[in-house]
């Protein structure tokens, strides 16, 4: 598995994303994709719909990205990674993620939400595993929308899955990622060379969303395909663009339905590499 991964990376170093179809190519890295179901034909942009009012709660964190926890003392993104906030490695060369998932779940999204967590071992040295006592650990509950807090922050960190508006597989990927310390595509450094970001569409209280990040690249290209990018009309305040692709404006970005190569080959670069 480990072989293909390498060998898949490097083929995408040297092939622009978004030409390549992201099915083929996941499926050449995992053999499969996944048991996707209905529910999967919202975009990872649904987060937004369903964080409409997050930050507004009282007793809740204060969101920002669209659905990054903020704690306080935070750290930016994908950098905080190199600074303690990665998940350990164990001696044996996989990197186990303890969780606690609410009873809140109904039958049906506790599967889905358990097919995202091993949707991880299944491309990487990642492994969710039930906590039994761990210091560290993820509370999968149904919070107010979908987020999560960057990288390992910590004791329990919660990660949010609202029912029944957060519960796809592809939006349990994104958040999952997001607790393994990636942020969004469309904030990483590179960003102005790929994305023209139309600040004059975006609704004002929430142009801070758009935010260029230092970010860890991993020497990884930009992806149009990642199920870490928000659509063309994330946050719009007018229902036209807020993003668009350079050079070719008409790409299709952030309608990933499962993680991309390059999402995967992150992660094992991150976390994997012996």
């Amino acid at each position: 598995m480990y072989l293909l991964v390498v060998v898949v990376s490097l083929l995408l170093d040297s092939v622009p994303t978004q030409s390549r179809p992201t099915e083929d190519l996941f499926e050449t890295i995992s053999g499969k994709t996944g048991n996707i179901t209905e529910k999967d034909d919202m975009p990872v942009s649904a987060i937004i719909q369903s964080n409409k009012h997050a930050g507004q709660q009282v007793d809740g964190p204060l969101i920002t990205f669209g659905d990054i926890a903020v704690s306080e003392g935070f750290k930016n993104a994908d950098p905080c990674t190199a600074r303690g906030c990665k998940w350990r490695r164990s001696r044996d060369g996989l990197v186990y993620v303890p969780y606690v998932m609410s009873n809140q779940y109904s039958p049906k999204e506790i599967q889905v939400i358990k097919q995202g967590l091993r949707s991880f071992a299944d491309v990487s040295c990642i492994r969710f595993i039930p906590h039994e006592g761990q210091r560290h650990f993820l509370y999968i509950k149904s919070d107010s929308g979908c987020y999560s807090y960057l990288g390992r922050q910590g004791g329990g960190q919660v990660v949010s899955l609202q029912r029944p508006g957060c519960v796809y597989h592809h939006i349990v990927q994104h958040e999952l990622l997001h607790a393994l310390g990636f942020h969004h595509e469309q904030n990483r450094s590179d960003r102005d060379k790929h994305i023209k970001i139309l600040f004059e569409n975006i609704i004002p209280a929430r142009q801070h969303n758009f935010k260029r990040t230092e970010t860890n690249n991993l020497a990884t290209p930009y992806d149009y395909n990642s199920v870490m990018h928000y659509s063309r009309k994330a946050f719009s305040r007018n229902n036209e663009p807020t993003m668009i692709p350079i050079p070719d404006g008409n790409a299709v970005i952030g309608e990933a339905r499962t993680m991309s190569p390059n999402d995967v080959l992150r992660v094992n670069r991150l976390y994997c590499r012996k």
